[in-house]
């Protein structure tokens, strides 16, 4: 018990060292939080771009590109894009890391954001474009006003599962000296020479706050099951 009660004290309330945790984790949620805005209006755009010119063939060449795009970036894997952003495209400019692990995540959750929402406009039958049409609508109209809600509203699930996924991976943020969460338990375990006590913690904040988002999830998709009915 005195080794258990030393060992708490000298990682954590020693020159106040549960600060690393406590800002890292407002780091990772920050970063996590904007970076799933960028994905989801990204991949909005992108999956918008891949749907109308597989239903109409208009927009080849931005079709090409959003293929692209969405190949290289699931091709690679994070923390090389993320390396590549802070000291390839911003390597002689001094900027931000937590905007660099923003701007590097977000990109990220884009590719896969756009598959998401491409599968929810996709499953929505033709019919709705067709009534669209009737009812007066430009496709683009029709797509904003008609399509995208109902998309939208089946799409929620997996994006919050997306939210959690990219909650996970800003843990390689460490690799640009950002200090987040991970980061902050490692420099308590530089700091006090003992690795069990800080990542233990750091791995049990995390898998309490994938089961609370986890579980808000699944209350969503219940919610939206009911609506249905």
């Amino acid at each position: 018990m005195e080794w258990l009660l030393g060992q708490i004290y000298s990682n954590f309330i020693e020159d106040h060292r549960w600060r690393y945790l406590t800002n890292g984790l407002k780091v990772t949620l920050e970063v996590t939080f904007f970076a799933v805005i960028i994905g989801i209006v990204l991949g909005l755009l992108i999956a918008v771009v891949r749907s109308t010119y597989v239903k109409t063939g208009k927009l080849k060449i931005a079709n090409f590109l959003c293929g692209l795009y969405i190949t290289v970036i699931r091709g690679t894997p994070v923390v090389v894009q993320l390396l590549i952003i802070y000291f390839v495209v911003f390597g002689s400019v001094k900027i931000d890391k937590v905007l660099v692990a923003i701007m590097a995540f977000g990109l990220n959750s884009g590719a896969y954001v756009a598959e998401i929402f491409r599968s929810g406009i996709m499953s929505i039958d033709n019919g709705q474009f067709e009534a669209g049409r009737s009812l007066g609508f430009s496709y683009w109209k029709t797509m904003l006003y008609i399509i995208m809600p109902q998309a939208f509203k089946n799409v929620l699930p997996a994006l919050g599962n997306e939210f959690i996924v990219l909650l996970k991976e800003t843990s390689v943020a460490g690799y640009i000296a950002l200090e987040d969460l991970t980061k902050g338990g490692d420099i308590i375990r530089s700091r006090t020479f003992s690795a069990f006590f800080p990542l233990i913690t750091v791995a049990l904040i995390y898998l309490i706050m994938v089961t609370i988002f986890t579980k808000l999830v699944g209350i969503l998709e219940r919610r939206l099951r009911n609506s249905d009915h």
